[in-house]
């Protein structure tokens, strides 16, 4: 079923002009920057909110990586090529496929993309409007590109949603101590407006 709907969305991106295919290349790249950058203005804007809210948005990029790094692990224990190699009759993919040793489940990018949108709208639900629709689009690229089945980005959106979210739980409570010790200090610039 997987492979069905890998060849129906590959074959549908085949069919859309050259411009597309470049928007979506680039796009893909350019959609985890641009959630970066929300999650930077985001933590601006808390500095003036209070302890909690800067906690919050400081722990964006470490939820963040630690979600890159539990992804890593499982494409290293799952080892499953990607379809771009491994689907039989499916047009190429627009993207180059990558190395034999770059692995498909999950997908990087939708965990990246994931974690970073959960962040931020633990920090700041009001972007949710704005850092969900980047992340889907992010992790549908990976599909429409040829280098990802479509149960890879939605294994990296899940991992990567639900690794933000225990972060932003765990973690909250020593963020904000945290937060509140360097109010004073030398890294109050960091933490208060």
């Amino acid at each position: 079923m997987d492979d069905d709907l890998y060849r129906d969305i590959t074959d549908y991106a085949h069919s859309t002009p050259g411009w597309v295919h470049t928007l979506a290349e680039v796009g893909t790249q350019a959609g985890l920057l641009l959630l970066m950058a929300v999650a930077v203005v985001v933590w601006w804007l808390a500095r003036r909110r209070g302890a909690r809210e800067v906690a919050l948005t400081l722990l964006v990029p470490v939820g963040t990586a630690v979600a890159y790094g539990i992804s890593e692990i499982v494409k290293a224990l799952v080892d499953e090529v990607r379809p771009c190699r491994a689907v039989a009759h499916a047009v190429t993919s627009i993207a180059a496929c990558p190395a034999r040793t770059d692995y498909s489940f999950p997908s990087n990018h939708a965990t990246l993309a994931a974690a970073l949108a959960t962040g931020i709208i633990l920090a700041r639900p009001v972007a949710a409007w704005l850092v969900v629709p980047m992340a889907l689009l992010v992790a549908f690229s990976r599909v429409f590109l040829g280098v990802h089945y479509p149960h890879d980005v939605a294994a990296g959106l899940l991992l990567g949603a639900i690794v933000a979210l225990l972060a932003a739980r765990l973690l909250v409570r020593p963020g904000t101590r945290l937060v509140e010790r360097w109010s004073g200090g030398r890294w109050s610039v960091l933490v208060k407006a």
